[in-house]
């Protein structure tokens, strides 16, 4: 329980210093699809109801959890990434090893991410930076530079949308999670995009009928996709997003 106040205090004191500032446009409600870690069932069904809209979205993933089978999911491998690849969905980083960045030291964060760099050049080569999303979305105040060194942008949670001035290091999302009402009322979210428009990044994990505490139904997640669409939003994986905002990066 300590230790998650003492995260939710650094993610605190991280948003209250931004480490870089990027400029969201306010003329257009954008919307991106995220998943993390990637289970299985986000590949099957996730992917799949995108794709029926011709819409894609950002999977990030830890290679370190490769084809893992837990009890009420299993994790894809790396057939899987590539599979993703070849259907135009983004492939982002989530660490190889999915620890809480904050008890990591900073030459095994280097190492780490090298070694699922590798993992996903193996899935999907790209010559420019990928994007990041934190385990557990949890930040770290003195890992921060070495993260906008190797990303183009670093997802983490916060419950909102991102608008205006918003650092890249440590951008705004929605989580999509149990239980099913909680998901439905997410519309909220969008209904206050189309009125005010940014940036909404929603995530979740696995979509399953009887999904985990972290993840949705097909239903639920049909129908936020479906809402976002009908109320005019534009829907576009996370690197897509920024070519669309005209993001440029910063020299590295």
């Amino acid at each position: 329980m300590l230790d998650r106040f003492a995260g939710r205090l650094e993610n605190r004191l991280i948003r209250a210093a931004p480490w870089q500032v990027m400029q969201v446009p306010t003329q257009e409600p954008i919307v991106s699809f995220t998943f993390d870690d990637v289970p299985d069932s986000a590949l099957r069904v996730g992917a799949t109801i995108l794709e029926a809209e011709g819409a894609r979205g950002t999977f990030y993933i830890s290679g370190g959890l490769e084809g893992r089978i837990e009890a009420d999911r299993t994790l894809i491998d790396l057939a899987g990434c590539k599979e993703l690849a070849a259907r135009g969905h983004e492939i982002g980083c989530h660490t190889y090893a999915h620890r809480d960045l904050r008890h990591v030291d900073r030459a095994s964060l280097l190492e780490d991410l090298d070694r699922n760099a590798r993992y996903l050049d193996a899935a999907d080569p790209r010559q420019g930076r990928r994007n990041f999303a934190y385990p557990y979305n949890s930040g770290s105040f003195g890992k921060r530079d070495a993260l906008a060194s190797a990303f183009r942008t670093c997802r983490a949670g916060g419950e909102g949308i991102n608008r205006g001035p918003t650092d890249p290091t440590f951008l705004r999302a929605v989580e999509i999670r149990q239980p099913q009402q909680s998901v439905l009322g997410l519309a909220r979210w969008i209904d206050a995009l189309a009125a005010d428009p940014g940036w909404l990044i929603f995530f979740t994990h696995d979509i399953s009928p009887t999904p985990t505490p972290y993840g949705c139904t097909a239903t639920g997640f049909r129908f936020l996709l479906g809402y976002a669409l009908a109320r005019g939003c534009r829907v576009l994986p996370v690197d897509a997003a920024l070519d669309h905002m005209g993001f440029r990066e910063q020299a590295r």
